[in-house]
């Protein structure tokens, strides 16, 4: 089956899992889903993400999700650049998720990172998704 956006797919496996209390969810890996899995990793959202392969052959990455008192640790996480519409913001319009409780993912020149980090480092671009 062909995704058009690999990235929301990805997002959307995260929050169906879960809203279903799973523990492990299993989706394709691309260079930019996991990039965005180490942002999160970085950020304290998963316990971790190991990459594997499925029984044809093809790779794909295992996302370890993090609980916190039987709540998930990510309330919400949504897509923000779409493939219709692309979102683009320099550093000073970068948005406050939460007034700073969440996190925005960044595509930059300089990598793929949360808004925080964005700012420290002085650059703006595409803004992936909000996680809180």
């Amino acid at each position: 089956m062909s995704v058009n956006d690999p990235l929301g797919d990805m997002l959307t496996r995260i929050r169906n899992a879960l809203m279903r209390k799973r523990t492990n969810v299993v989706t394709p890996s691309s260079k930019l889903r996991g990039r965005v899995l180490e942002v999160l990793l970085e950020e304290g959202f998963i316990r971790g993400y190991t990459e594997t392969t499925d029984a044809k052959g093809f790779s794909q990455f295992e996302i370890e999700l993090k609980y916190h008192e039987g709540q998930p640790v990510i309330s919400d996480i949504k897509r923000v650049s779409k493939p219709g519409r692309r979102e683009y913001r320099k550093v000073r319009d970068l948005p406050l998720v939460m007034n700073g409780l969440g996190i925005a993912i960044i595509s930059t020149p300089q990598g793929v990172m949360s808004d925080a980090l964005a700012r420290s480092k002085n650059v703006g671009g595409e803004i992936l998704c909000h996680v809180s």
